[in-house]
């Protein structure tokens, strides 16, 4: 992994800042879709496809490439951005999200686009679909790495469970789980609806290596997937503490917009909002 200039980490707050511009441009386009996760998260994508991860856009089924999976794949849009700003398909056709026979479905199918490794929907099936991933490479004798994303209200999930205590039986050191601890789901709050805490504590009894980070400071993101990759008798989580919603004042930390139809101007104010966080970084940057 390349050394992270103060350069580099200047382009990945702009490019995190973009990929926020699109999903609100994208669901807003739809009329549907999730908001406040993808928004949340954008900064872990940035980090990951243009930082941590070895990929190769040109060659998306390139053998040794790592693997990555969205467990949690409502929030899609901010992954489908990302891959177009990588270059697995064209920007332009981010403008088609939802639509009638569309590549970009309200939810990744593994064949439909480049780039995606799974079809994901019903919650909780990411770690188990990961493991299965990181073990065939086991098996095989590779040395790519199996990443998974995941949220914390999936966590809610009984087969979440089994499948982190597989992993940790199995001593998995080459699968890396991103939780984003963003605190909401769909009907309110986490610790309200179904308490996860100790959520570290818990990863931990069942044999795996445990970090917590600020999910929005790029340092702490990329330095925790290089601790990841040097733990040779375990597998990783990593609790990203982020905040839904990010960079959009009316929307950070409101659970509501887990999944919200704009109100007429609402789009606006935020595109308006994050362009100018966007000029702002670029300007620091020249």
């Amino acid at each position: 992994m390349e050394p992270l200039t103060e350069k580099k980490l200047k382009s990945l707050e702009f490019m995190a800042n973009r990929l926020r511009e699109d999903v609100i441009a994208m669901v807003s386009r739809a009329g549907s879709g999730h908001i406040a996760g993808p928004l949340g998260m954008a900064d872990v994508f940035a980090a990951f496809y243009f930082h941590i991860l070895k990929h190769d856009p040109k060659h998306p089924a390139w053998p040794e490439r790592d693997r990555l999976i969205l467990s949690n794949g409502h929030i899609c849009p901010v992954q489908y951005a990302v891959l177009a700003h990588a270059g697995y398909f064209p920007v332009e056709e981010l403008r088609t999200l939802r639509r009638l026979g569309t590549r970009l479905q309200g939810h990744p199918h593994r064949g439909a686009l480049p780039g995606i490794e799974t079809t994901s929907g019903p919650l909780g099936s990411g770690i188990a679909q990961s493991i299965g991933i990181a073990l065939a490479a086991k098996l095989d004798a590779k040395k790519w790495q199996t990443y998974c994303l995941t949220s914390d209200g999936e966590h809610e999930e009984g087969n979440t469970w089994e499948a982190v205590m597989f992993a940790g039986k199995n001593r998995l050191n080459n699968l890396t789980v991103v939780i984003d601890r963003n605190n909401i789901q769909i009907d309110g709050f986490t610790e309200n609806v179904m308490p996860l805490e100790p959520l570290r504590e818990k990863y931990e009894s069942f044999n795996w290596h445990v970090l917590e980070i600020d999910g929005h400071s790029f340092e702490q993101i990329i330095a925790a997937a290089a601790e990841a990759r040097a733990i040779y008798e375990k597998p990783t989580a990593i609790i990203a503490h982020t905040i839904a919603g990010k960079g959009v004042d009316f929307m950070e930390k409101d659970y509501l917009w887990h999944s919200k139809t704009f109100k007429p101007g609402e789009a606006e104010h935020a595109l308006k909002e994050l362009r100018t966080l966007g000029g702002k970084i670029k300007s620091e940057h020249e």
